[in-house]
């Protein structure tokens, strides 16, 4: 999905690989950004945030999964197989456990401050008004136009 200033959008956080969530968001944005297609505003979490949590749950490091990336690697299934040859594969239950974690954060998760985090989001897109946002990937969709 192209921004109105021809930048383009990584696909949805809930696309899948191998099962796990997140893993195609990622990968989209290292391919958008080595193009210089990646909005500037989505730089700062390269490597970080959801990114980090990401390359931790694989046991490898975001730079090591960047660099394959960048080598020539062309489908997200073989970076998430190399992702296992090189860091850790895991279980259908550690796939599950992370999978519902990502789906909700953002949801009720005051104590470290992901909630706020997530209502500053909204705030700063001008949606701070829909209550049905209570995810991060919910807030993605509707930021960044999926669904209405």
């Amino acid at each position: 999905m192209k921004t109105p200033d021809g930048y383009e959008l990584p696909c949805s956080a809930f696309n899948k690989v191998g099962g796990i969530v997140y893993f195609a968001r990622m990968i989209d944005k290292i391919c958008l950004h080595a193009a210089e297609l990646l909005p500037r505003e989505y730089h700062k979490n390269l490597g970080v945030g959801f990114d980090g949590r990401c390359c931790r749950f694989l046991g490898i490091g975001y730079a090591d999964v960047r660099k394959r990336v960048l080598d020539g690697l062309i489908m997200d299934e073989e970076i998430l197989e190399w992702c296992f040859f090189s860091g850790t594969k895991p279980t259908e239950e550690q796939i599950l456990v992370w999978n519902k974690f990502m789906l909700k954060r953002g949801w009720r998760d005051e104590d470290d401050g992901s909630t706020q985090e997530l209502e500053a989001y909204k705030a700063v897109s001008g949606l701070a008004h829909r209550t049905d946002l209570v995810t991060f990937f919910d807030y993605y969709e509707v930021d960044e136009g999926r669904k209405p």
